[in-house]
C-alpha cells in the first residue's frame, strides 16, 4: 500500500478518534461546574481532546499497520483486536499519567505522587475506568466499520448507509474480471489446502493493487475475481486496465515467495468491459450487494476468450471507445467476436503493456 494512502487513512483514524474524544470530553466535565486543576479556560479541554484524538489516532493506524504487514493478519480475528486493544490500553494510560502529572505537579512531593499513580490515582480512579470502557466501545465500534468496508467496499457502505440500495437504482459502472490461468492443473499438482494458500496469497496482492487503484472488489469466485468502479473513476488514469498489469507486475515482484512455496508464479487474464447496471440489497437473514445487467454475462463470456485469441486481456468496443489512448498501454483491435449465448457479435480488443 502506498504512503499516500497510509497517510489518508492515518488522518480518517485521527479525525474519528478525535471526535470521539470530544465527546468523550464533552460528557465528562458536563457535569461539573469547575474546570480540573491544571486548566485555565475552556480552550484547555480542547487542546485535550486534539492531544487524545491524535494519540489514540495514531495508535489505532500503527496496530492497523502492524497487522497487515506481519503474521498477525493471519490470526484468528478475535486475538488481532486484543492486540490492537493493548495499543489503546498504553495510550490511555499515557494520558492518565499525562494529565495526573499537570494536576499534581505544583505539589512539593510530585516525584512520591508520580509513583503512585498507576495503581491508586489511576487504576482505581473512576474516570480512568470510565475512560477504558469508553475505548472499548469506540474501538469495536470503529473495527466494525473498519470490516464492513473490507467486505463491501468504502462507496457502497455509504450508499448502504444512505439507504441507496434499499431500493434498486441505476448505475454505470466498469468492471474487471479477474481468472487464474490453468487452475485446474495446479489445484491437482499442489492439492485443495495448498491450492486454497496459494488463492490467499494472490488475492492478497490483489487486493493491495485494488485499493491502489480506488476499485472495489464486488466478488471473489474460487480463483477468479470482479473489480468495479463507477464509469468515471475507473477511466481516470486508466485504472480498469493499469490495476490488471500492476497486479501482475506485484505478482513477479513476490517471484522468490511464489516459487519457494509453490513452485512457480501464478498467471492470471483478465477481461474489462462497461455499461449499466441495476444495483440493489438482496436477502434477509444475509444481505450482500448485487448487481443485475447484461454487462456481467457479456464480461464472463469475453474473459473466456483471452485463451482462444491468445490474450491476457481482452476489453469490449464500449469500454475502448471511453479510454483515453496512451503510449504504454497498446491496444490491438480483434474485430468483431461472436460471444457465446449473444446473438450479435461484439467488438474485442487485446491490451498489452509496452
Amino acid at each position: 500500500m502506498t504512503s499516500l494512502q497510509q497517510l489518508k487513512k492515518l488522518l480518517i483514524v485521527t479525525f474519528a478518534w478525535t471526535m470521539a474524544m470530544s465527546l468523550y470530553v464533552s460528557f465528562r466535565y458536563s457535569q461539573s461546574l469547575t474546570l480540573p486543576q491544571w486548566a485555565v479556560g475552556q480552550s484547555d479541554l480542547y487542546t485535550l481532546t486534539i492531544i487524545m484524538g491524535v494519540i489514540f489516532g495514531c495508535l489505532h493506524w500503527l496496530s492497523n499497520l502492524i497487522s497487515e504487514v506481519t503474521f498477525i493478519r493471519r490470526m484468528p480475528y478475535v486475538f488481532i483486536v486484543l492486540f490492537k486493544g493493548i495499543f489503546l490500553l498504553i495510550g490511555a494510560t499515557f494520558i492518565a499519567y499525562l494529565s495526573q502529572m499537570l494536576t499534581m505537579w505544583a505539589l512539593s512531593n510530585h516525584v512520591l505522587s508520580l509513583r503512585q499513580m498507576l495503581t491508586m490515582q489511576i487504576i482505581y480512579s473512576p474516570s480512568f475506568q470510565g475512560l477504558i470502557v469508553y475505548l472499548v466501545f469506540v474501538r469495536i465500534g470503529i473495527a466494525f466499520i473498519e470490516q464492513m468496508v473490507l467486505l463491501v467496499g468504502r462507496r457502497v457502505l455509504l450508499n448502504i448507509g444512505l439507504g441507496h440500495y434499499h431500493r434498486p437504482c441505476y448505475e454505470n459502472r466498469i468492471f474487471l474480471f479477474v481468472d487464474m490461468t490453468a487452475s485446474t492443473a495446479h489445484a491437482e499438482s499442489l492439492g485443495d489446502y495448498r491450492f486454497s494458500r496459494l488463492i490467499q496469497d494472490s488475492f492478497e496482492v490483489l487486493s493491495s493493487v485494488a485499493a491502489k487503484h480506488d476499485a472495489e472488489i464486488y466478488r471473489y469466485m474460487g480463483d477468479a475475481a470482479i473489480i468495479s468502479w463507477p464509469l468515471e473513476d475507473g477511466l481516470e488514469d486508466q485504472r480498469c486496465l493499469r490495476l490488471y498489469f500492476d497486479f501482475i507486475q506485484q505478482l513477479n515482484w513476490h517471484r522468490r515467495s511464489f516459487e519457494s512455496h509453490y513452485g512457480f508464479v501464478p498467471r492470471f487474464k483478465a477481461a474489462a468491459h462497461c455499461g449499466q447496471v441495476v444495483v440493489a440489497v438482496v436477502g434477509v437473514n444475509k444481505q450482500e450487494i448485487s448487481y443485475f445487467s447484461d454487462v456481467l454475462n457479456t464480461l464472463a463470456r469475453l474473459q473466456d476468450q483471452c485463451g482462444p485469441l491468445g490474450q491476457k486481456m481482452l476489453i469490449s468496443g464500449d469500454l475502448e471507445k471511453q479510454i483515453e489512448k496512451t503510449q504504454d498501454l497498446h491496444i490491438e483491435e480483434l474485430g468483431p467476436i461472436m460471444l457465446k449465448g449473444k446473438k450479435n457479435p461484439i467488438e474485442v480488443f487485446g491490451v498489452s503493456s509496452n
